[in-house]
């Protein structure tokens, strides 16, 4: 059965890579992104661009209506727009974090929110439907010098357990992606994003500051790649809870639970740089 897929951020990397397999497998996919010239490549192939910033309730709502107007339902959410704000955090003004949060982790909630009249219709339809939220495996522990970003996937983490169990009442599958490591160009963007002031106690750092900006795309798996086991996970019936793959994905995590804190924490300050303040 063909299913109707909305997703958000497909300008590149995850969201672009997951719009193209959905539509290698015949699903009619919405592929979304705040400024729309950003997907003549998607386009190209057949798959359908709408204007969406998540940021604005009204282009969501307009993008909604597109859908309703159009298909009259949405068997699938994918909300993966996002970015990383990369700086020391006493360094991160009041703004730096309002928009890292408010991308990251408002947005994904009000979008949803706006979207289940359509999954409900779909529930209808079809018997289910499904919300997923692209969190991080660095939801699951923090690295210095990218608080913001791994404290706005933890959020996303916790939010999305509250809305699998909130939803699940109306027949809406509520699953989180925590991606590794995926080949794109987040990093550049982390990068143009870092904050270091010129007084910045960090300044000595700034080579494991930029490094952290970059540190998701060493050894990063292709987006292709990891799109693939994703979507035969999103189109399971039922989807599972919690989805990971990419790079370090399993491995990240693990070392995490095994190794004693104090370890693990002199290991991440060593990698971006912290020794060279001692």
């Amino acid at each position: 059965m063909q299913k109707t897929i909305l997703i958000t951020g497909c300008s590149s990397g995850i969201g672009a890579a997951l719009a193209r397999e959905f539509d290698k497998r015949g699903h009619r996919v919405y592929a979304t992104a705040r400024r729309p010239e950003t997907l003549a490549p998607l386009q190209a192939a057949g798959i359908e661009p709408l204007g969406l910033d998540v940021n604005d309730d009204a282009s969501v709502a307009a993008a909604f209506a597109t859908v309703a107007r159009e298909t009259g339902h949405l068997d699938m959410l994918v909300n993966n727009a996002g970015f990383s704000q990369v700086g020391a955090v006493i360094d991160l003004t009041r703004e730096d974090l309002r928009r890292q949060y408010e991308t990251n982790v408002i947005s994904p909630a009000r979008v949803t929110a706006q979207a289940v009249p359509l999954l409900r219709t779909a529930v209808a339809r079809n018997g289910s439907a499904v919300v997923a939220n692209v969190g991080s495996i660095v939801g699951l522990f923090t690295t210095p010098f990218a608080a913001a970003y791994c404290s706005s996937k933890a959020a996303v983490h916790s939010i999305t357990d509250a809305l699998r169990m909130e939803l699940a009442p109306f027949g809406i599958h509520v699953v989180s992606v925590q991606p590794g490591g995926v080949r794109s160009s987040f990093g550049q963007h982390a990068e143009a994003a870092v904050r270091l002031p010129e007084n910045s106690l960090y300044r000595a750092a700034e080579a494991g500051i930029r490094a952290r900006a970059q540190a998701g795309q060493q050894g990063a798996m292709p987006a292709e790649e990891f799109a693939v086991p994703v979507v035969d996970a999103l189109l399971r019936s039922p989807p599972p809870r919690i989805l990971r793959a990419g790079a370090g994905s399993v491995r990240y995590p693990l070392l995490k639970k095994l190794l004693p804190g104090a370890l693990f924490d002199a290991k991440l300050s060593k990698l971006f740089g912290l020794d060279a303040l001692r």
